[in-house]
């Protein structure tokens, strides 16, 4: 049990679509400065998780908390003040392609805390070179881009505001195994250097042992599992065993058409 307030706190979250439940009561706590995994196949509910804290999405039942507040009917202005603690890394990355890659980082400065542009681009090159690119790569397109540039861009402008909480979502997805590797580093370096909260959602086991202080299993909308990165590979659950080792056999079913 925690003896600090946590950062981020799910209790009982549901949520379903139509006949379909994604969320079944998860709970989850995220201690200030951990960084937190949660794992499961796709489909699982991960990303839907994410989308209920951020509030893109809300939840049917249960309650959410960002250091302590109740922010699960949270909008408006209210839903933005809590949001501006939080920055994120999304899969594809989501780069503006009609915006050079300075204003792709500098984006939420100049349209989300009103930062003129000069200031916001020399936050932005702070922002690229913390992720080891050079200014001149600003000033190209995200067309330009590879799919690993394209990731620490992603993850500069999750950074730039310097953001409480992190969320990562896939962030090696797409990647080859030393360009992940790559970008693995680069989220242990920059959560430890500005001390943010990270939870991240994956199914890449390589990144989830790299980044994480705990590891939780999502599985039919509930965490099966939660405990330190160390006791991953003796967790004495199943459904864990399974999936960490990517065998077919086991209580995890997929749905496989013939």
């Amino acid at each position: 049990m925690m003896t600090t307030v946590p950062k981020i706190r799910l209790n009982g979250v549901k949520k379903r679509f139509g006949e379909k439940v994604v969320l079944d009561g998860v709970d989850l706590e995220v201690a200030p400065g951990e960084s937190v995994i949660i794992i499961g196949g796709s489909g699982t509910g991960k990303s839907v998780t994410l989308k209920c804290i951020l509030g893109l999405l809300e939840p049917d039942a249960g309650r959410i908390e960002i250091d302590g507040e109740d922010v699960t009917r949270l909008a408006g202005r209210e839903r933005e003040r809590v949001n501006a603690k939080i920055g994120m890394l999304f899969q594809g990355a989501a780069l503006f392609d009609s915006l050079p890659v300075w204003e792709n980082v500098a984006f939420g400065l100049i349209e989300g805390k009103g930062v003129d542009r000069r200031s916001a681009k020399a936050e932005a090159l702070k922002a690229l070179a913390q992720v080891g690119l050079t200014a001149d790569v600003g000033e190209m397109w995200p067309a330009d881009l590879s799919g690993g540039m394209r990731k620490r861009v992603g993850l500069a402008r999750a950074v730039c505001a310097r953001p409480e909480i992190l969320f990562f979502d896939e962030p090696t997805t797409g990647l080859d195994p030393i360009m992940g590797d790559v970008i693995n580093e680069l989220i242990v370096k920059t959560v430890h250097e500005m001390g943010a909260t990270a939870l991240t959602i994956t199914h890449d086991m390589a990144s989830a042992r790299k980044i994480g202080h705990r590891i939780a299993m999502l599985y039919q909308g509930r965490i099966v599992w939660a405990g330190p990165v160390a006791d991953i590979d003796r967790s004495g659950n199943a459904f864990v065993d399974q999936f960490i080792h990517g065998r077919a056999e086991g209580p995890i079913k997929m749905a496989v058409r013939a």
